[in-house]
This record gives C-alpha cells, structure tokens and sequence, in this order.
C-alpha cells in the first residue's frame, strides 16, 4: 500500500485505519501477541512530528521490524485529510480487517466472566463500555454478526485500544447465550423488570452479561433465557435511563468488585 492510496481505505472492505498512538500500540500488541489475524500494512506520520515525536517513531521503527511493515513519513494536511479529524497526534495505521471465531468450549474459559453487547447504535458509546469492560476484567465479548467492529479504527479511539486487546466472539446473540449456559454459565441481563439489585445479586462462578442499548434494549428471546435480571438502584427518583457506557461501567466494577479485583 502506498501513501496515496490509504485515501481508499476510509471505504475499502479490507482495511481499517487506526489513529493516534494508544490506539497504534493496542494494534501493535495485539498483532505482536497473536491476539487477532490483523496484519500491519503500513504506518504513517506526520513530517511535522519527526523533532517532538523522536521516542514514538523510534518505537515504530523497532515494531516495523519486528512484525514488517512499512512506516511513512507524510505532510501533516495530508494526514488529516484520510483521517478523522485532527486528534490523531501525528500517527495513523492501516491493517487488514479482523476476523471473529464463534464461541466454543475450546476458547471459553469453565469460570469465566464474559459480555454480549446487544443493541448499542453508536461507536463511540461501543468503544467506551468495551474500555470499561477491558479495565473491570472481562474475560472476553461476544457480538452480534452486525456490529461496530466494522468501525475499528473508531472503536479503537474510543476504547483507548482496548477493543484490540479483548478476546472478542461472533454469534446471534440467542445462539452464543445458549452456547454459554450448555458450558455452565449464569447469565446476568441488565434490566427493570423482575429484576434485583445490582448490589444484591450473586455474581459468583461462570456468567455472562449481557448488555443492551438505550433504545431497543435487549431483546425479549434473550430476556427469556437469562438466570437473573440486575437494576441499577438510583439516590434519587428518577425515571430515566443511564447512558449505555455509563450502565456498563457501573455493572461491570460492581461484578468486579464482588468477584475480587486483581491488582497489577
């Protein structure tokens, strides 16, 4: 791939840009680590970048050997014009599109803590639950065929690269939720109805949250399935709904803290 062609892949099937530098290493890492088939093609820069960003492009130098591929030093107005906008600090990927295994027994672990995302229309409020998935310790996230993963490069911004970092599955929601209670799994839904308190509720051994969007919410086939269905409780009377990402992050610490925090 050469420079003027990265202009193509804004709406070219087979790439995905990434921009800005912790979403390059999160790339980077995942590539490095085996934990996706994405392939690097090539990295550019910005000329403007080469005396204030010597430790990054050092950086990239080393990884364009390692994992071969091509770093490229271009104008910085040509660099903003095949990205986003302007917040890409100087630095943007293009790599191959990544590919999704369905979930099964040899890739999901007997007492795990896993994630389906049902139902969230935006990327951004995507990316920022996948971050506050990532940082609560998720084992792994299942989605839907249809997803925001084919928005990787803004998934990745908005995650902080963690959307490159989790182990993430494949599947028709109902199906992968059926697949998760054959292997043992509890599955916990966010929700009103019949519910408990999220800080009364049981999160020990295997489960699977499931998480839906502000709008559509999660669907009635899977709403059937699950174990236990957890509310938020509010400090006040309040009739409305959290922001999605804001409901993961509150769920996703509370299960964390009640299965015991790692501490790195």
């Amino acid at each position: 791939m050469t420079p003027d062609s990265i202009k193509n892949t804004n709406t070219d099937a087979t790439y995905d840009i990434f921009e800005g530098m912790t979403s390059i290493s999160a790339l980077i890492n995942s590539v490095s680590s085996n934990k996706s088939d994405r392939k690097i093609t090539e990295i550019f820069y910005s000329t403007d970048c080469e005396k204030k960003k010597q430790r990054e492009i050092s950086f990239l130098k080393n990884k364009s050997r390692q994992i071969n591929f091509r770093l490229t030093g271009v104008d910085p107005d040509y660099l903003n014009s095949v990205t986003s906008g302007k917040t890409h600090g100087g630095f943007a990927a293009v790599a191959t599109k990544r590919s999704f295994l369905k979930p099964c027994d040899s890739i999901i672990k007997p007492d795990g803590f896993y994630a389906l995302i049902e139902g969230i229309e935006d990327p951004y409020n995507f990316g920022y639950s996948v971050r506050s998935l990532y940082a609560a310790g998720v084992d792994g996230l299942v989605l839907a065929p249809r997803n925001w993963m084919e928005f990787s490069g803004t998934v990745a911004k908005s995650s902080a690269g963690t959307s490159e970092l989790l182990e993430i599955m494949e599947d028709e929601p109902s199906e992968a939720v059926l697949h998760f209670k054959k292997k043992g799994y509890r599955i916990i839904c966010g929700g009103i109805r019949d519910s408990v308190s999220l800080n009364e509720a049981d999160f020990g051994g295997a489960i699977l949250l499931v998480i839906g969007g502000e709008k559509r919410g999660i669907s009635r086939k899977i709403l059937d399935l699950a174990d236990t269905v957890v509310r938020i409780d509010y400090s006040r009377k309040f009739n409305g709904s959290l922001p999605c990402c804001c409901a993961v992050s509150v769920m996703a610490f509370a299960i964390a803290q009640k299965r015991g925090f790692n501490s790195f």
